[in-house]
């Protein structure tokens, strides 16, 4: 339902994509699916008679006119009904077009369109159409290849039924995807299509970065993506996500217009590049040689095309700025008599805290690190490598008596114990998380900052794991008694007389916890406040916050 159902529909598999929704659905929420399929099977042959007293006149004109076609009924499927019950609020019942049909007509390549309009009027002679619900995909077909009429008829007895009007090699390529293009290369179908399908799917996979997360991020959203249609000046149509911008558009015509890209006109107005392109909309380009990609364009585009180009743009810069950078920074190693190799290079990409040569050198490149930062590493490795930050126990006996005397010297910091040898270490508590004593941490080391604790199931910990594993510390709490953390409760609840008193008499009088600070605001009866409180470790809080739940009027109690 997250990858697999999205990218069949992509592809225009969609006999596949609908028999793995219905799959999903009946091995994620099973009681869901059996009750809207025994729902289904209970109403079947109410609905095969409904479905044959609706195409009776639609029948006779057809053979009237002479069409060779073929009407089916198309039951929905299980998923589709569920979400739109979903989306409607409704229950089974309810749902607004359990029926559908499908008129699929034989046609010659030049005679489709007109047949299918043909077969529509057909159908909106005898039922009155929803005006709203009129899909047309022959005069513009999606991206995948897809070609249908869609109109939605009300029928006898009051009754929605969804039409879908096709040709049979539309209905190939819609069951079968673009790979039924093959059966019709001899006929007039434009060759560009399938091209056009291809690249898409390329760019589908396009993507420079390593990272696992980013890929699934950006392949999903090229995935669920709705599209919308534009009009370059010369009146030429151009296929795009919802939500597209003028940056989409400019790579979507070719590379060197979307890097060289200006600005951006649409419908004859100039909009900036965060501007939302619509469906219908004209959009004209203006470039200029002396452009060249940004690193914020890359917060103002949608398509995985862009992206990919942006990024590969900005790469080749970043290359270019590190090499300077580099003969930078061998000539300051040489003026202060250091030796430059592998070894040494390696090193100092550990001091900075980075990745690999190329980001210290574009930082040297950039003017980021200099000087000064070159003297901090020589005098770091004259000390002894990490000399200046961590400071370690001398022996496991010592550990006790050395962990109280740190405690001493960091005004009573928590300890950590970092690594597979307890190295005691300066940190920082990160903010995102705010961790206590008892939960499951590790540390990031950051480039500025040293070490930062985080939660392991802070929001944040996914993406930093993900994307800088080699900066991940393995940490815990050292056991030291009597420390004390902050940690921020959000309370709700219904107003009541005496209420807050009775919180924080139960904090200060019978848990012995001290109260940094409390604001409670109350509005038609309902209050919702936050609490900071003092507590020892995890064990400590978790027991605050059951006490206070079971207090009268207390909703909710949760830690932020």
């Amino acid at each position: 339902l997250y990858l697999y159902a999205p990218l069949a529909h992509r592809l225009g598999l969609y006999a596949i994509k609908t028999e793995l929704e219905d799959l999903g659905l009946k091995y994620t929420k099973s009681e869901i699916y059996k009750a809207i399929s025994e729902k289904l099977a209970e109403s079947k042959r109410s609905r095969v008679r409904y479905i044959n007293k609706f195409t009776i006149p639609l029948k006779e004109e057809l053979n009237k006119q002479e069409f060779d076609y073929t009407i089916k009924g198309r039951p929905k499927s299980i998923f589709s009904i569920r979400n739109k019950m979903l989306q409607q609020g409704v229950e089974f019942e309810e749902v607004f077009d359990k029926f559908a049909i499908r008129i699929i007509v034989k046609a010659k390549p030049e005679d489709e369109k007109s047949f299918c309009w043909r077969v529509y009027s057909i159908v909106t002679d005898f039922y009155k159409p929803n005006p709203d619900r009129l899909r047309d995909w022959i005069s513009t077909p999606k991206a995948n290849g897809y070609e249908s009429l869609h109109t939605t008829v009300m029928g006898p007895n009051g009754k929605w039924v969804e039409v879908q009007i096709r040709t049979e090699r539309m209905n190939d390529i819609a069951e079968k995807g673009f790979a039924a293009h093959w059966k019709y290369k001899g006929s007039n179908s434009k060759e560009s299509n399938l091209d056009n399908w291809i690249n898409r799917i390329r760019e589908l996979l396009e993507n420079p970065d390593a990272n696992a997360i980013d890929f699934v991020d950006n392949f999903k959203m090229n995935l669920f993506s709705e599209e919308i249609f534009i009009f370059t000046p010369n009146g030429d149509l151009k296929t795009l996500p919802k939500d597209a911008t003028p940056l989409d558009f400019a790579y979507e015509i070719h590379t060197e217009v979307g890097s060289h890209c200006l600005g951006a006109k649409v419908n004859g107005k100039l909009v900036p590049f965060s501007h939302l392109l619509k469906s219908g909309d004209q959009v004209e380009i203006i470039t200029s040689n002396k452009q060249s990609p940004k690193e914020d364009w890359l917060s103002f585009v949608k398509t995985s095309r862009a992206r990919s180009k942006i990024k590969n743009s900005l790469n080749e810069e970043k290359k270019k700025i590190g090499q300077e950078g580099k003969e930078l920074l061998l000539r300051k190693l040489r003026h202060i008599k250091i030796n430059f190799n592998h070894k040494t290079e390696n090193e100092m990409i550990k001091f900075f805290n980075l990745k690999n040569s190329l980001d210290m050198y574009f930082l040297f490149g950039t003017g980021k690190l200099n000087n000064k930062h070159i003297r901090s590493f020589v005098n770091t490795k004259n000390q002894g490598w990490y000399g200046l930050l961590k400071r370690k126990i001398s022996s496991k006996e010592n550990k006790n008596n050395n962990v109280h005397e740190t405690v001493k010297k960091v005004n009573s910091q928590p300890i950590i114990l970092f690594g597979n040898d307890d190295q005691i270490l300066d940190y920082k508590l990160a903010k995102c998380c705010s961790s206590i004593g008892g939960d499951d941490i590790f540390g990031f080391t950051t480039i500025n900052e040293g070490i930062k604790v985080h939660n392991i199931n802070c929001p944040n910990a996914i993406q930093l794991q993900s994307r800088f594993a080699y900066r991940i510390i393995k940490a815990k709490w050292a056991t030291i008694d009597n420390l004390e953390y902050s940690a921020v409760l959000r309370v709700s609840g219904f107003d009541q007389i005496g209420l807050v008193n009775k919180i924080t008499k139960l904090i200060s009088k019978e848990m012995n916890v001290n109260i940094s600070s409390i604001n409670i605001k109350s509005n038609n009866g309902v209050f919702e406040g936050r609490l900071s409180v003092i507590v020892i470790n995890k064990v400590h809080l978790e027991s605050l916050i059951s006490k206070l739940e079971a207090i009268e009027g207390i909703e909710s109690v949760e830690r932020l």
